[in-house]
């Protein structure tokens, strides 16, 4: 698999973080998720800008324009094989010495995408569906920024299969359905 990683394509056992990187430390950065489907990226610029309101969220200037991003995913569906992936970007605040406040001044952000086959379910599934139990949504209340601190979806998806689910479907102040723990 070749990933990208701080401004270069690469094997993924090649690519090392740092253990002072704030992802790694405090969670301090934000991912996105674009399906790929016949070796296109799925609303691109959608989810760009969703990209752009979670790194706005939390104060952190986007290390590339959109048209670098084009650049490097389209560079990253192209060395992978699958016609089917979906990507994974990882944007991190990077690496500082440790303390809660952002480093003064920035440092550069560490940056990683990745590529996974896009795996369909099989048709039958798509038929008779999957079971799935319902979870209080004890996540934080900024989901609209897609921050890479997970444990809470990890926990509650972790609860679906303890109990033979496939999915941890979350709920809110007891009426308001709000996502699949995972999906």
């Amino acid at each position: 698999m070749t990933i990208y990683f701080n401004g270069s394509f690469m094997p993924l056992e090649q690519a090392k973080v740092p253990v002072l990187d704030r992802g790694f430390i405090f969670g301090d950065g934000v991912y996105e998720v674009i399906p790929v489907y016949s070796r296109r990226a799925f609303r691109l610029r959608e989810h760009l800008a969703r990209l752009q309101h979670s790194l706005d969220g939390i104060q952190l200037p986007n290390p590339h324009t959109a048209d670098e991003w084009v650049a490097i995913l389209t560079g990253l569906i192209a060395r992978n094989a699958p016609q089917d992936q979906y990507l994974y970007l990882h944007i991190t605040r990077g690496v500082a010495p440790r303390d809660h406040a952002f480093p003064n001044p920035p440092v550069t952000p560490t940056v990683f995408a990745m590529s996974n086959p896009l795996v369909h379910p099989p048709a039958a599934l798509l038929q008779s569906g999957v079971a799935c139990i319902t979870a209080q949504d004890n996540r934080w209340l900024r989901c609209d920024i897609k921050a890479i601190a997970l444990l809470p979806n990890v926990l509650l998806r972790q609860s679906a299969v303890a109990a033979g689910c496939a999915e941890a479907i979350l709920i809110r102040d007891d009426s308001f359905l709000t996502e699949g723990a995972a999906s």
